[in-house]
């Protein structure tokens, strides 16, 4: 059972991955955009880490102020990716301050993750 949810874990580090660094490559590659590689690795992102957050058979305590913190920025991120894509397609670009946030609340996601204890 551990070995199934270090491989949920997986899942979920490569979610974030492809979010994080779908965004990185927008920011410093000067279009700014949101893309569907967003998307995906929001949803992977956030699949794998509801499943995380279930007591599978574990030893210890969820903390679930931990989880629902996460849980609130990851509804905030989905809310800013869904409204910049809109947005984006109405007027040819994401606004700035959608995108900014986006990357900024996914760094937070994961600095919560590894900082929180």
């Amino acid at each position: 059972m551990e070995i199934l949810r270090h491989l949920v874990v997986l899942v979920h580090l490569t979610g974030f991955a492809l979010l994080f660094g779908a965004w990185a490559a927008q920011a410093w590659g000067g279009r700014r955009q949101i893309t569907r590689l967003q998307h995906v690795g929001f949803t992977v992102a956030a699949v794998a880490g509801l499943a995380l957050a279930a007591p599978w058979g574990i030893s210890y305590e969820l903390d679930y102020a931990k989880i629902a913190t996460k849980l609130v920025i990851l509804l905030v991120i989905g809310a800013l990716l869904g409204i910049g894509q809109a947005r984006q397609r109405r007027s040819g670009a994401a606004p700035s301050a959608m995108f900014w946030g986006i990357g900024i609340l996914t760094f937070a996601n994961a600095a919560i993750a590894v900082l929180w204890r």
